[in-house]
């Protein structure tokens, strides 16, 4: 697969962020319109997998890679990054309804700037270990009073504490998927890569299902008509994708700047829309503060690398 010039991978990248933004937004909203978050989540991943069996079809560079993918015997964990893509979207359909797209992307923004200093420890991310500097201790502390900020104002009993955690948690898991999913991708392509994260997310996806007992209300449930609701699955899709063709274009760092900015942006546009919870002016400072820790972050990286 040819790499994308560096222009056109980055306006892909963002365009990946809106959307990540815009599916959070989709899932809850159907989450809340059936009644129960997780068959909003199930929804996402339905359409999702529909649109890779679709790929796998039509696409011979997503069978090709597949095979290099097996044939290469990688270790069996590398292959569990679409467990935290389950993770991410069911925990999302709990937490936008309260929270806000906006509030929501900072906490997940925080998580991701932290959780990525303890991945960029370890040997999970293809490119190997990376330097444990100021500047990105700086990031990541940044991020945290970043979330602390767009609560700033809000009665105690409003705070939702644990619903905010959840959201960084959602950051935390976000940082290891990519680093999973750029493993695969590295001995394939992005397309097998997005192929084995939709399957394994689909199957973790099902197991959440069955455990809560949403199946058995699938048929009693009232399905809505706005075609917007059902855009999850197919923009994970393309977000998974965007992502990964970032990370081979321009690496991890300018990906990750690309993706925060259009997940900043696309967040407070939708809370800003008609109808929406509004961005208040903590919120504002709040997604300053994180991209400005995303970017601290990425300041005076050094590779290290990964011990044998």
């Amino acid at each position: 697969m040819k790499v994308l010039p560096g222009w056109a991978a980055i306006g892909l990248t963002v365009a990946g962020g809106v959307g990540s933004a815009a599916q959070s937004l989709a899932n809850a909203e159907m989450g809340e319109r059936t009644g129960h978050p997780i068959i909003g989540a199930l929804v996402n991943n339905t359409g999702g997998m529909a649109l890779v069996l679709l790929g796998l079809v039509a696409l011979p560079s997503m069978r090709t890679g597949l095979g290099v993918v097996f044939r290469t015997g990688l270790p069996w964990w590398t292959y569990l990054g679409g467990l935290c893509g389950a993770f991410f979207i069911v925990a999302a359909t709990y937490v936008v309804p309260v929270l806000g797209v906006a509030v929501y992307t900072i906490a997940q923004v925080a998580g991701s700037s932290a959780g990525g200093l303890v991945v960029d420890r370890t040997r999970l991310a293809p490119a190997g270990r990376m330097g444990l500097t100021g500047p990105r201790l700086a990031g990541a502390m940044l991020g945290v009073g970043a979330v602390a900020l767009a609560q700033f104002g809000r009665p105690v009993g409003d705070l939702a504490v644990g619903l905010v955690l959840l959201g960084v948690a959602c950051g935390v898991v976000i940082a290891v998927q990519g680093a999973l999913n750029g493993r695969v991708s590295s001995v394939g392509n992005p397309a097998a890569a997005t192929a084995i994260n939709f399957a394994v997310s689909s199957v973790g996806m099902v197991g959440v299902a069955a455990v809560v007992g949403v199946f058995a209300r699938l048929g009693a449930t009232d399905w809505p008509t706005q075609w917007y609701l059902y855009v999850g699955g197919p923009l994970g899709v393309v977000i998974t994708v965007a992502v990964l063709l970032g990370i081979r274009s321009v690496g991890l760092l300018r990906t990750g700047l690309a993706l925060v900015a259009g997940q900043l942006g696309g967040a407070l546009l939708l809370d800003l829309r008609p109808g929406g919870p509004g961005a208040s002016a903590a919120v504002l400072v709040g997604a300053v503060m994180t991209l400005l820790a995303v970017i601290v972050s990425g300041r005076a990286t050094r590779i290290t690398p990964a011990a044998t």
